[in-house]
C-alpha cells in the first residue's frame, strides 16, 4: 500500500510517501520543514515534490493526516488540504492522532506521549506494551507528573511536553511525530472509523467578539 502522510499539527510541515507492506515501511519521497506558522504557503509545494519523487498522485492508495491535538491553525490547514486532495483523487483520508503517532515512533515498553499545550497544561496519552492506558486528555503539569510517576521508572517520555515533567526519566523531545509512524498507523486503520476530523482537547484560546464590526461600544453605567 502506498500512503501519503500529511502533518501540520505541531512544529513541522511534513508531506511524505511510504510503501507499507506487512507492518514495514519504505520511504519513497519525503519533504519536511520546521515551522509553527505558514503551513498553508508551503504544504502544497512540499506534497507535490514528495509525491513526484514517489511516482505521482495516481499511485497513492490512501492519505493519512494528523488530526491533533496540536495547533488549531495548523490542524485546519492539514485537514483541509488532505480532504480536498482525497476528494480529487477519490482516495480515503485517514485521521491519525498526534499523540498516537508520537508514541508509535518512540521506544517500546511504557510510553508517555506529551505535547506542550501551554497555560500550564500538556496533552497526554499513556501506553504500556503498545496498548493505550486511557484516552487522550489535557492535564495540568502536576496531574501529568503524577500520572507519569504512576507509570513506573522505566517509562519513556516523548514529545514537546516531555521536558516539562521533571521526573528524571528518559525524554525524547520531538518537533512532531515521525512520518513513518503516521504511515504505519494510516495503513492499518479502518477508513470507516478513522475519520479525518480535528481532535480538540480544550476550547480555542481565541474568544468571540463582544460586538459586531461597526457597532458602537456600550456606554458604561454611571
Amino acid at each position: 500500500m502506498k500512503v501519503l502522510v500529511i502533518d501540520t499539527a505541531l512544529g513541522l510541515c511534513t508531506a511524505g510517501v511510504f510503501e507499507v507492506t506487512d507492518g514495514q515501511s519504505r520511504k519513497l519521497g519525503l519533504r519536511s520543514e520546521a515551522m509553527t506558522k505558514g503551513h498553508q504557503e508551503r504544504l502544497g509545494g512540499l506534497a507535490r515534490e514528495a509525491v513526484e519523487a514517489a511516482g505521482g498522485f495516481d499511485s497513492i492508495d490512501r492519505i493519512g493526516v494528523t488530526v491533533g491535538p496540536g495547533s488549531f491553525t495548523g490542524l485546519r490547514v492539514g485537514l483541509a488540504f488532505s480532504q480536498g486532495l482525497g476528494a480529487a483523487l477519490d482516495r480515503p483520508v485517514i485521521g491519525v492522532s498526534t499523540l498516537d503517532a508520537l508514541a508509535a515512533g518512540g521506544a517500546s515498553g511504557t510510553i508517555a506521549a506529551l505535547i506542550d499545550a501551554r497555560r500550564g497544561q500538556v496533552y497526554a496519552r499513556f501506553w504500556r506494551d503498545g496498548a493505550p492506558l486511557g484516552e487522550a486528555e489535557a492535564l495540568s503539569l502536576e496531574a501529568a507528573a503524577d500520572a507519569v510517576e504512576a507509570l513506573g521508572e522505566d517509562a519513556v517520555l516523548v514529545g514537546s511536553g516531555a521536558a516539562l515533567i521533571a521526573t528524571g526519566r528518559p525524554v525524547v523531545d520531538k518537533a512532531g511525530p515521525d512520518p513513518e509512524a503516521i504511515a504505519l498507523l494510516t495503513a492499518v486503520a479502518d477508513p470507516s472509523l478513522a475519520n479525518a476530523r480535528p481532535l480538540y482537547l480544550r476550547a480555542p484560546d481565541a474568544t468571540p467578539p463582544t460586538r459586531l464590526p461597526g457597532q458602537p461600544r456600550p456606554v458604561a453605567a454611571r
